[in-house]
């Protein structure tokens, strides 16, 4: 069973993470149309695929360049970020976007686990578009089993709800969240993309799963 205060912080996993995640990522972007670009992202209501990885470029050159202003990452800097990318050629987004998922890994890496999220909120946006564009691996993928292991660790350090999760496909049962907190954890049985739409707070699709102990909405680390 996955347990964080078992296994110690592995400090090259998130760079890992977005680096199995470039290599997926970055050829399925270089391959589509302008148009696509300008798509609606249901994850994101408001944004385009264009925003969304021109958010996502941003927020990983804010981690290589060590730029954190007052309001950073809020849904205001996000916006101004994105705006100021606004005359950029969709090349230029993700020309950006691929230098900061490769840089960005090691400056994560020696940031002691506080930034160890942006890897899995970046893997996760990925996902976003992955679905836009009706492609394999929204949510899952290479990076799946890094991307785990990181939420469980992510919702232990944020003494989230605590869940015992049993996945049909993968081997080992998880336990996320606050183990110290008292009385049994929530329960749930079902795949693990359905896990990350439920800790991401992305549309379901209808996807079968049992949640016991705990309302899908408590189980989000974005909201």
């Amino acid at each position: 069973m996955t347990d964080t205060r078992e296994v110690p912080r592995d400090p090259e996993l998130p760079g890992r993470l977005l680096t199995v995640e470039r290599d997926a990522l970055i050829p399925l972007l270089r391959s589509r149309a302008d148009a696509d670009f300008a798509l609606p992202t249901a994850a994101c209501p408001g944004w385009t695929v264009r925003d969304v990885l021109a958010h996502c470029s941003a927020a990983l050159m804010r981690v290589v360049e060590s730029r954190y202003e007052k309001g950073v990452f809020s849904p205001e800097s996000n916006d101004r970020d994105i705006a100021e990318r606004a005359e950029w050629t969709n090349a230029q987004v993700v020309d950006e976007l691929e230098r900061g998922m490769t840089e960005a890994g090691p400056v994560i890496a020696k940031a002691g686990g506080v930034l160890d999220m942006i890897a899995l909120g970046e893997w996760v946006h990925a996902g976003d578009v992955r679905e836009v564009f009706g492609a394999p691996g929204a949510y899952a993928g290479a990076g799946l089993p890094d991307a785990l292991t990181l939420l469980v660790r992510v919702t232990r350090e944020k003494k989230h709800v605590p869940l015992h999760a049993d996945l049909d496909d993968v081997d080992e049962p998880l336990r996320l969240g606050d183990a110290a907190a008292g009385g049994p954890p929530a329960r749930y049985i079902g795949d693990a993309v359905t896990l990350v739409r439920l800790y991401s707070g992305r549309p379901l699709d209808g996807a079968a799963y049992e949640l016991a102990g705990a309302a899908a909405g408590e189980l989000n680390i974005f909201g």
